[in-house]
């Protein structure tokens, strides 16, 4: 029922699949999951508001660092070196590009894109739809590798969404307080770095290069906890998507006055 491989490497199968399972139920939910958050990131990205709330300051992720003139006011921790450019573009669109560029050339997104939106492949041992398969020896994929440099970037990301996460413990009167928007900027922040740092460039940086280990015992000793990371990176990278997307979703509902946030402490 096989074929020989295909001149550029890519095994074919002579017929549309081997398989029995539903092996197009893990794409399609990939799809759908995906698409969802493209969607509430753009409607969220042009909506422009209900992204700070000044009692608390709570900074919705999707809008940190805020460094546009268009921020309001409070909402600009680290500056506003970026013009107001109107409203195509907005306070997100100055940093958005470098978390998306990170998510989008991740080891993990690339496979789970790969199958559900362009099906190349859509599945193991399902016949191939493209009649041409190249790999990432091409523009724009081969721009894939630059990925261990979005990884730097995504470093300062999660370092400012720690700064906004250590500031939203404040309190109505200005002193400390805890509501539960500090508590779900915790968590997100937790599984941001933890899904930051179980990336392959960041394993690879910290043990690359090494021909000994036992002559670097510190490095070994990091190097096999960002491993043990590196071993849940799926689950990190879905984890840590849904998080940033919920916790914007809060702040904005906070901001946007639909509820108070429940206080804990002050």
């Amino acid at each position: 029922m096989s074929a020989p491989p295909s001149a550029t490497g890519r095994a074919r199968i002579s017929v549309r699949t081997l398989r029995t399972d539903r092996w197009w139920l893990p794409p399609l939910i990939t799809f759908l999951a995906l698409l969802a958050f493209v969607v509430y990131g753009v409607i969220r990205t042009f909506m422009n508001q209900w992204y700070w709330v000044p009692e608390y300051h709570y900074l919705a992720p999707f809008y940190s660092p805020c460094l546009s003139a268009a921020c309001v006011p409070g909402a600009s921790h680290w500056g506003q070196p970026a013009p107001d450019l109107g409203p195509f573009v907005p306070p997100p669109i100055f940093v958005l590009p470098f978390v998306l560029g990170f998510r989008l050339t991740c080891y993990y997104y690339r496979k789970a894109y790969y199958r559900s939106f362009w099906a190349s492949p859509p599945a193991c041992a399902v016949g191939e739809p493209h009649r041409r398969y190249t790999g990432e020896t091409r523009f724009p994929l081969i721009m894939q590798n630059v990925h261990r440099y979005f990884f730097y970037a995504a470093l300062i990301v999660a370092a400012v969404l720690t700064y906004d996460t250590v500031i939203a413990f404040r309190g109505a009167d200005g002193g400390f307080g805890i509501g539960l928007g500090s508590l779900v900027m915790v968590v997100n922040v937790a599984l941001l770095w933890s899904y930051t740092l179980s990336c392959h460039s960041c394993r690879h940086l910290i043990g690359g290069r090494i021909n000994h280990f036992s002559k670097h015992p510190v490095r070994y000793w990091f190097w096999t906890k960002v491993t043990w990371l590196n071993g849940k990176h799926m689950l990190l990278a879905w984890a840590s998507l849904v998080s940033v997307a919920l916790v914007d979703l809060y702040v904005m509902l906070i901001a946007s006055g639909a509820f108070p946030d429940p206080r804990l402490f002050n």
